[in-house]
């Protein structure tokens, strides 16, 4: 697989994510979802973040994502409400 093919399903997959359960997947989650291996998933996951895409980012020094434009999985003063079910926070 391309690396451009692995940031394209890593990045739909992670907002995916965030729309169905209001938080983004870690990257064991990732690992899961696209059947390869975690330390895989975790490099793949620095590689599409490294893109420099503005709103994307990492919690600092880990490997969590803490950001995901339009999304944040940090909590924040922007809720996004659906339908009258708040489980999401903007940037």
């Amino acid at each position: 697989m391309s690396p451009e093919s692995v940031s394209d399903k890593i990045y739909n997959l992670i907002q995916k994510s965030f729309i169905k359960t209001g938080r983004a997947p870690h990257y064991t989650d990732i690992s899961t979802e696209m059947g390869i291996p975690v330390e895989d998933a975790r490099k793949a996951l620095h590689d599409l973040i490294s893109l420099g895409i503005p709103g994307l980012w990492l919690f600092p020094d880990t490997d969590y994502i803490s950001s995901f434009a339009p999304f944040s999985n940090i909590p924040t003063q922007y809720r996004i409400t659906v339908e009258g079910e708040q489980k999401w926070f903007g940037q």
